[in-house]
């Protein structure tokens, strides 16, 4: 069994679907360290030539895995070479689908990414939005947001507010649960009267120990026992206001961002 890979994600454009693919395949395997690089923009004969005599001399005869998303046959017949483990992700998928829907792929990189005008508007909107809208800023303007994310300090909300806005075009503000919303089992009126945007954010208390520790280390704040408590009374709220929970714990951002949105079945602006 390979202690190592090297892996590559080749692709005609930025690369991000090369590599989530293929990131999703290899996380089946936790024995095997993967040393992963993304070679994006690959349009021509020779740019693939030099991509692929850069990957075999970092590689030095390792059988480096490569995937690919080019649609170029002749430019992946560059990289399906012995001395490689070359993976074509699209092309089986779009052979069958030429046979399902008797039509040719027009095979161009990119055509699935183009933004229009609106869609980029949207997401940079979003991503003004929720900027000024962190840690429980300007609460005043919470009828203007898409969502409303809840939860204690350190459970997650501004990473995962900053990746629904960045790449789902969603105008996300989050509120943490202070001292006095914890006690009273209360939350602001700003956010009862939006209560059908507002998703909790809930984690262990483990997780959130971990969290606090790295920022406030010995700290009453960051103990188990504080934080089991504040947990505690952050799920009395989202009970009392009926309020649905996504939980962090164990999830990449991508993942917990993408439930959150799920939960509120938001639409979201277009990749790019």
């Amino acid at each position: 069994m390979w202690k190592s890979k090297d892996v590559y994600y080749v692709s005609g454009n930025t690369g991000i679907l090369a590599k989530d693919m293929g990131k999703a395949l290899l996380c089946q395997f936790p024995e095997v360290n993967f040393n992963e690089e993304r070679i994006p923009f690959i349009r021509t004969e020779s740019q693939a030539k030099k991509a692929l005599e850069r990957i075999l001399q970092q590689s030095a005869g390792r059988y480096p895995i490569i995937f690919s998303t080019l649609f170029s046959k002749n430019l992946n017949k560059i990289f399906d070479i012995p001395e490689v483990e070359f993976l074509n992700i699209c092309d089986h998928f779009l052979v069958r689908l030429e046979e399902i829907l008797e039509a040719k792929a027009i095979r161009e990189p990119g055509t699935a990414r183009v933004m229009d005008d609106s869609a980029m508007n949207k997401r940079v909107n979003a991503i003004h939005y929720s900027i000024a809208h962190d840690d429980g800023t300007a609460t005043q303007d919470y009828d203007e947001a898409d969502l409303i994310i809840v939860g204690v300090s350190r459970s997650g909300k501004t990473p995962v507010s900053v990746f629904l806005a960045t790449q789902m075009g969603i105008k996300t503000a989050n509120f943490p649960l202070v001292d006095d919303n914890l006690h009273s089992c209360r939350l602001p009126p700003e956010i009862i009267r939006n209560k059908s945007r507002v998703v909790g954010l809930s984690t262990t208390p483990e997780m959130l120990n971990s969290f606090r520790e790295k920022r406030y280390q010995g700290s009453t704040y960051a103990k188990i026992a504080t934080c089991s408590t504040e947990l505690k009374q952050s799920d009395q709220i989202f009970l009392k206001y009926q309020i649905p929970v996504v939980f962090s714990d164990g999830r990449s951002i991508e993942e917990t961002a993408t439930q959150v949105a799920q939960e509120l079945k938001l639409k979201t602006a277009p990749d790019h």
